[in-house]
């Protein structure tokens, strides 16, 4: 039994090293494939333009699944100078608003293969609403930040160990693509190859069995908003995909095993530590300015959801369970709810 573990865990350890070294292989493929699209992205994206970039960044995590590799490629025109600071940081907003998406989505599958009721979507449309609140209000004083340069003083080390053995182990893999592609098909091979590094990342993550007895001896600690929005944190920062430790509420939910109320501080403090893995690509593209973007987006959320957890989180509660009770008490109202989630990013663009 010791030796299958220890082969399992062998695995998952080579799962994980192959997952990280595929997410810098993607950053700088797409790092270099940006500067190629700049004379004809430069047409199709106005650098300060707030609204298109935030509905481009939404709308792309529901076609990819997923808001990281969104995110990701914001730095990327970023640092090819395609997006100013401004739209950056919206793009990245829209990535997480997309992402939440995902939650719903998980919950629309529970309810058609168990055939249950509308409360299966619960924890979706929940995770839609305080990822929907919190980022929009956190998007006011993260743009004032950065218009009038609040930026944190970030220096990078380009010289530093880590960046020079990581730049030995993908140079020779980026020279030899390189040669066969055109240097603006970098950039689509880099998106391609950074989703599959996520998704090898999450079968990295061991699959916890529940059981009821285990879970009772806990189930009085979700009652607590502190530690819930510490456990949020804690499970994305080691996960680094919001999208796996928010979809984790769906099974949960689904078994009683925690209430709507519940919830919230938990995706509050998952959508803060869920840019763990923006920042190290802002790292590895040893851009300080792209680096303070992201802090400042964290710093935003932080301070948003600290203010609601803090001064108004009960009058919070109530309000966003209420909203969520709303729609699913009626068919009708879900479809009036679920239709401004495609129509909102697409208008975005297009105005």
């Amino acid at each position: 039994m010791s030796a299958l573990l220890r082969k399992s865990t062998l695995r998952l350890v080579l799962l994980f090293l192959a997952s990280i070294y595929l997410f810098i292989l993607a950053i700088e493929l797409m790092k270099d494939g940006a500067l190629a699209l700049v004379p004809t992205a430069g047409m199709l994206i106005a650098p300060d333009d707030l609204t298109s970039s935030l509905g481009i960044g939404w709308l792309s995590a529901y076609v990819m699944m997923s808001g990281s590799p969104v995110a990701a490629s914001a730095l990327t025109f970023f640092d090819a100078q395609l997006i100013g600071r401004l739209s950056t940081f919206t793009m990245i907003t829209g990535s997480r608003l997309g992402a939440s998406f995902i939650v719903l989505l998980i919950g629309f599958v529970y309810l058609l293969r168990r055939r249950g009721g509308l409360e299966n979507l619960e924890m979706g449309l929940m995770s839609l609403v305080v990822t929907g609140s919190t980022h929009l209000l956190a998007l006011a004083p993260g743009l004032l930040a950065l218009n009038y340069s609040v930026l944190p003083s970030v220096t990078l080390n380009s010289e530093s160990s880590l960046l020079s053995a990581t730049d030995a182990f993908v140079s020779p893999i980026i020279s030899m693509f390189a040669s066969l592609l055109p240097q603006w098909a970098l950039f689509l091979l880099g998106l391609l190859i950074i989703v599959c590094s996520f998704a090898l990342f999450d079968c990295c993550i061991p699959k916890v069995s529940l059981k009821e007895s285990r879970f009772g001896q806990v189930s009085r600690l979700v009652y607590r908003p502190a530690i819930m929005f510490l456990l949020g944190a804690v499970i994305t920062m080691l996960s680094m995909s919001v999208s796996v430790s928010l979809s984790i509420l769906v099974p949960l939910s689904e078994r009683g095993f925690v209430r709507q109320e519940n919830v919230i501080p938990y995706i509050m403090g998952a959508n803060i530590t869920t840019f763990i893995d923006t920042l190290l690509a802002a790292l590895l593209l040893e851009n300080a300015d792209a680096f303070a973007i992201v802090l400042i987006e964290i710093l935003s959320v932080a301070i948003v959801s600290g203010i609601i957890l803090l001064f108004c989180y009960r009058f919070y509660e109530r309000t966003v369970v209420g909203f969520v009770g709303w729609i699913i008490g009626n068919p009708r109202h879900l479809s009036l709810s679920i239709a401004p989630i495609f129509i909102v990013p697409i208008l975005l663009v297009i105005f």
